[in-house]
């Protein structure tokens, strides 16, 4: 087994986590298997209770681990399928070592960061190796080096390095070039003191990825291969990217990053195959078409908050051509002034997942105008709650509908908790998670979408569409054609007279890749073209 592990310094924000991905494209492409994970220093178990305003999104997994945004970009960028082993944070470490102590598994010994805390953070690398056939595995360490609370993830990597021997284990290391615009110069003294900071621990980069707004020519190489003690090659210049982050892979292979990485590992491999990666970049930058889907949130000024729902959204439109425009609109804002302010000259509508009853009468709203004036509309978990509340008040004539979650005392709930979580007190990882089965009907536009009348979807939600009001729904329009095997959960509702109006319970936007657009979202997109005024 290989190992890299890729640690960022300077600031953070710089892309470590894109860095890996695209690392993990390129060495895929030279056929080798690759499995991504990633350390997180900070003490939460996991981020499934974070805000987004915090953190970004939570992506899901198959198993329901709800994990760091970054795993969203490792299963887009490569074919690994992750689990709840490749997210590790000092919150599940301390947590598994208290438990440890507890049980006398020490044996009266006194605990400490050293050895207990950075054996177990070890122990998570040799059960991931222990559990997969991969040739390499590609290890992201959250934060910035300095930082207090990433010093036992360090220190485990450099006792690891040893332990499986110098030649099996590379170091990449990101760092921000800056650009100081008075003096028209870009400034080396950032990355040299972080490059100082990491070997003041035990640990010497094989390759540092420059992080810059404006090239990096052989001048800076130089200086930083003589005060970082690494060869000029290995000064792997990262720019920022203007067309799309699909690009990134190119621009690192053009930089011979993954040749620099195979060599360094001692791994014998052909050029990567990159045609059809091209190919996928070449459909993003320069479509035929372009589209403006209106995207309905609460967290709307936050790019990270719905970073899969924009990312499925570029793959659809490559998958039809097309380049998509989003116009992000806050709900609360249409709460405020209406829909026809914001939603006027867009041809599609998409509401999103999340939590809690602000601007939740704005996203109502948006449903309706989508369902009134013929606006394709495609609503995810939330998104799919608020149409079905739509629907009800305003199809159904029952005024005062709502979810029990935002009204506890609606007379017609028809949103509701999920039995199961009925009991729940704790926040953490308790929602109905991860893949789950969804039979659909036959005749239905979501069947032909997929091509298929049994799918599998990830899920993270409380609540449910309340059954009690299927028929009054199917009546009036609204028809419910997914749900679970047994029946007992509604997964997925359409107006088959509508030109598309779909809304799922579950979260298709966490099995979309740039080589294989998700279908619900290359319907939609598809849709808003048709659409187009």
């Amino acid at each position: 087994m290989k190992y890299i592990f890729v640690t960022g310094g300077v600031v953070s924000s710089l892309g470590k986590g894109l860095a890996a991905a695209a690392l993990g494209t390129l060495l895929e492409r030279r056929g080798l298997k690759v499995l991504m994970q990633k350390f997180d220093p900070y003490l939460n178990v996991d981020p499934g209770t974070m805000s987004p305003f915090q953190h970004g999104e939570v992506y899901v997994l198959d198993d329901g681990a709800e994990t760091d945004l970054d795993l969203g970009h490792y299963e887009r960028f490569t074919s690994g399928r992750l689990s709840q082993l490749n997210n590790l944070t000092s919150g599940q470490v301390y947590e598994n070592v208290i438990k440890k102590e507890r049980k006398g598994d020490y044996l009266g010994a006194t605990v400490q960061v050293i050895p207990h805390v950075t054996d177990e953070i070890k122990q998570r690398i040799y059960n991931v190796t222990n559990q997969t056939d991969a040739d390499i595995i590609i290890t992201e360490i959250g934060g910035t080096t300095g930082d207090i609370e990433g010093l036992p993830f360090l220190e485990a990597l450099r006792q690891f390095k040893d332990e499986v021997g110098h030649e099996n284990v590379a170091f990449m290391h990101a760092t921000l070039i800056p650009y100081i615009k008075a003096a028209e110069e870009l400034k080396t003294k950032p990355t040299q003191q972080s490059v100082a900071k990491l070997r003041e621990i035990g640990i010497a980069p094989d390759v540092i990825i420059c992080r810059a707004e404006h090239p990096i020519d052989n001048e800076i190489k130089r200086k930083l291969s003589m005060f970082c003690n690494i060869r000029p090659e290995a000064v792997v210049p990262f720019v920022d990217i203007k067309g799309t982050i699909y690009e990134a892979p190119l621009k690192l292979h053009e930089e011979k990053l993954d040749t620099i990485i195979c060599e360094r590992l001692g791994l014998a491999t052909n050029e990567p195959d990159l045609l059809e990666w091209r190919n996928i970049v070449d459909r993003i930058v320069n479509p035929t078409h372009t589209v403006k889907i209106g995207v309905v949130g609460k967290y709307i000024d936050l790019q990270d908050a719905y970073k899969s729902i924009y990312e499925s959204l570029t793959h659809a439109g490559a998958a039809n051509d097309t380049k998509v425009d989003v116009v992000r609109i806050d709900s609360g804002d249409i709460e405020a002034e209406g829909a026809g302010k914001y939603l006027e000259g867009i041809s599609a509508i998409l509401i999103p997942g999340g939590f809690g009853d602000r601007g939740i009468e704005g996203k109502i709203d948006a449903a309706r105008h989508a369902r009134e004036n013929n606006v394709p509309y495609f609503g995810i978990c939330l998104g799919m709650q608020i149409a079905t509340i739509e629907f009800a008040r305003h199809a159904c004539e029952l005024e005062l509908a709502h979810s029990t979650e935002f009204d506890p005392s609606t007379p017609h709930p028809v949103i509701c908790l999920l039995e199961e979580q009925k009991e729940v007190t704790n926040m953490g990882a308790s929602m109905r998670l991860g893949t789950w089965e969804t039979r659909l009907s036959e005749e239905s536009r979501s069947a032909k979408l997929y091509g298929a009348t049994t799918i599998n979807e990830r899920h993270r939600h409380r609540y449910e569409f309340n059954q009690n009001y299927r028929s009054q729904f199917e009546k009036a329009g609204l028809r419910l054609v997914g749900t679970s095997p047994d029946g007992t959960l509604g997964e997925i509702v359409e107006i088959p007279d509508h030109p598309f109006f779909i809304a799922v319970q579950f979260h298709p936007e966490f099995q979309s890749k740039p080589t294989a657009a998700h279908p619900l979202f290359k319907g939609f997109v598809a849709a808003a073209l048709e659409n187009r005024s």
